[in-house]
């Protein structure tokens, strides 16, 4: 499993931005987004299964933040509205090919290269 993320920069406090992650895999997978502020521990911000009927987001970015997939399933996007200087951090999407539980980071084995998200006030 490869994966590519895209779509981070410098945007206002209030701004948005769609982060992309491209996924190469003849398997089905479940996906993630995370990331890891400045000193802080890397963190999960939403999740979407493979059969994308549970998707989950972290209490700080439900109702601004939305995880969703193409209709191919090759390509996963984090839209992000309504942003704020503390959503600032290098974004990470993950996947993963087995049963384990979708709501843990260290289940997930394949993971992009990052992509940051400066947020200014």
């Amino acid at each position: 499993v490869q994966l590519q993320a895209s779509g981070g920069g410098l945007v206002q406090a209030g701004g948005s931005l769609r982060l992309s992650c491209v996924v190469s895999t003849r398997s089905a997978y479940d996906t993630i987004w995370s990331r890891q502020g400045p000193g802080k521990e890397r963190e999960l911000v939403a999740t979407l299964p493979w059969r994308g009927d549970k998707k989950w987001y972290a209490d700080s970015v439900r109702g601004r933040f939305t995880i969703s997939r193409n209709n191919a399933k090759d390509t996963v996007w984090l839209q992000m509205n309504n942003l704020k200087p503390g959503d600032t951090a290098v974004y990470y999407c993950a996947a993963k090919t087995d049963g384990r539980p979708v709501n843990r980071i260290s289940n997930y084995d394949h993971w992009g290269q990052g992509t940051l998200v400066t947020v200014s006030s």
